[in-house]
């Protein structure tokens, strides 16, 4: 069975690497704007899915996954920054601040059309940094292609007082755990994946 991994993120990449099991990546191509009124939560699992399906019209003998990463801040969904300027005014809002992830995943079988469907919650609390320390991060940094501007894996760390998770992986945008348990549902457990 193929695994296919429907996203361009590196992030995403590195992670789905640590378990070791053989996969492709592939561009999703989808729109990624939320719909009017949509929740974080329904809008990370409605385009976990999407980029799942994408992906399966190309491919329709393999298992994709999708994921998608929506943060709320103050009751406004915060995307990637894109830029030094945009990424400066989201951690200055985030400051001193706590924020929610939804971090969705779909483990889509491209042959049977069955989707299991997750979303991974993590409640992040900012510390009270500076705005010396905002530019000292982001020239070290640049987490201009990170929602909410700040990589938890790498020196954004520092700017995190503490996060409550099932998965820690959720936070960086791939939750592991849930993505072991959706594989062996379909009979795949990555301890004893064929090499």
């Amino acid at each position: 069975m193929r695994l296919i991994l429907a996203s361009t993120s590196p992030y995403r990449r590195e992670l789905l690497a640590r378990l070791g099991v053989p996969f492709e990546t592939v561009a999703p191509e989808v729109d990624e704007t939320p719909l009017p009124g949509e929740s974080p939560a329904d809008t990370a699992m409605r385009l976990s899915l999407l980029k799942a399906q994408a992906v399966a019209r190309h491919h329709p003998d393999a298992l994709i996954i999708g994921s998608d990463q929506v943060a709320l801040l103050d009751g406004e969904q915060l995307g990637k920054p894109g830029d030094h300027a945009n990424a400066v005014t989201q951690l200055r809002r985030m400051r001193g601040k706590t924020l929610e992830f939804h971090t969705a995943l779909t483990l889509l079988d491209a042959a049977s059309g069955r989707a299991q469907t997750a979303n991974v919650p993590v409640r992040l609390v900012m510390r009270n940094y500076s705005d010396a320390q905002i530019e000292a991060y982001l020239r070290k940094d640049q987490p201009y292609n990170c929602c909410g501007s700040a990589r938890s894996e790498s020196l954004g760390i520092a700017l995190i007082a503490r996060f409550e998770t099932e998965d820690p992986n959720a936070l960086v945008g791939l939750p592991l755990i849930k993505l072991t348990e959706m594989l062996a549902n379909e009979g795949l457990d990555v301890l004893t994946w064929p090499a």
